[in-house]
């Protein structure tokens, strides 16, 4: 790797994006979030990352917030663009003299157009062609500190913003997997729609989530708390504030937790016999944001009678292993040609 070449990797997901920098760690970590501006048919990017979080639902009518990723993978090609190009020059610095090389993942299964989108998105940013992908569970295992390059099996279940991956490791590649188009966001839908079917009040996205990370759990707790919840009433539409419950909230996101619980009920199901053995006595990874709601784990456990356990900083695993893996190309692309 020649020592005047940048080597980036990118987390690209639907709720943030992380970036690592070999020999420097994680530098950036932001809401995958554009403001954009439309006059006509020309469209300008006002904010990205952060800030433009903070413009959601307080801007006038020519700007629009939004995430140029959905369930994992490009929605918008020429904001996501826009977004790496300002992602990866915050990192780069101002003045390059060689295009840095650039590792980003994405959501298993994903179709070559998909694949492809990427690709075209990130040279276009700025990346050194060609650009390596390689898939969230994957990049989350190597993260985790799990001994992916042995031919014990071990099991990690990534659980992100806009999908969830269950996958079976061993020997450098995935011996079996399965993906769910569910995640944090569709944990924030069902809350907004929860409440407004049970107290007719219109909340936001940032409210949804908001109630998730503080009174959420994926199963009833023995210390259940409250949160005030602000609104508009979608009766009367004036502003109305209401008392939600963890309680409410198991409820609210239960459907797609079970569509969690069946994607790693399907991977275990696959599981050549010889590894099950191995992810019984060694248990399951949780990694991603989705990691962080209280009780998952327990829930996985219940649900699946293998122990589920979180790894060390879930949030950051996909962005390291993302950096490990390009700092080990050689060796992975042995068993990974196409990475």
């Amino acid at each position: 790797m020649s020592i005047f070449t940048t080597h980036i990797a990118i987390d690209l997901g639907t709720v943030n994006v992380l970036v690592y920098v070999q020999g420097k760690g994680i530098v950036l970590q932001e809401p995958s979030v554009v403001a954009i501006s439309e006059d006509g048919d020309k469209t300008t990017i006002v904010e990205v990352g952060r800030a433009a979080k903070e413009m959601y639902g307080r801007t006038p009518e020519h700007i629009e917030v939004m995430r140029p990723l959905r369930d994992g993978v490009i929605a918008d090609y020429f904001v996501t663009q826009g977004m790496l190009e300002y992602f990866i020059s915050k990192v780069s610095g101002g003045i390059r003299f060689r295009k840095p090389e650039v590792m980003i993942t994405h959501p298993y299964g994903i179709t070559s157009v998909e694949r492809r989108a990427i690709r075209e998105a990130a040279v276009a940013a700025g990346a050194r062609d060609p650009v390596h992908l390689i898939s969230e569970p994957l990049a989350s295992a190597i993260g985790a500190g799990l001994p992916i390059g042995t031919p014990a099996g071990n099991m990690v279940v990534d659980l992100g913003g806009g999908s969830t991956e269950a996958a079976v490791v061993a020997m450098n590649g995935i011996v079996c997997a399965e993906s769910v188009r569910v995640g944090g966001v569709h944990l924030d839908e069902a809350i907004i729609s929860y409440v407004r079917k049970k107290y007719n009040l219109v909340i936001g996205e940032p409210t949804a989530e908001a109630i998730k990370i503080k009174i959420g759990a994926a199963m009833d707790i023995d210390e259940p708390t409250t949160m005030q919840v602000q609104g508009r009433d979608q009766v009367a539409g004036l502003p109305k504030t209401i008392t939600l419950s963890t309680g409410e909230v198991v409820e609210a996101i239960s459907e797609p937790l079970q569509a969690i619980v069946n994607v790693v009920r399907t991977v275990l199901a696959k599981t050549p016999p010889e590894l099950s053995s191995d992810i019984i006595d060694r248990g399951m990874v949780l990694t991603g944001g989705g990691a962080l709601l209280r009780e998952i784990d327990a829930l996985l456990t219940r649900e699946t009678g293998v122990p589920a356990y979180m790894a060390d900083n879930p949030l950051a695993c996909t962005a390291l292993g993302a950096g490990k893996a390009l700092a080990e190309l050689p060796i992975l692309q042995r068993s990974i040609p196409d990475l």
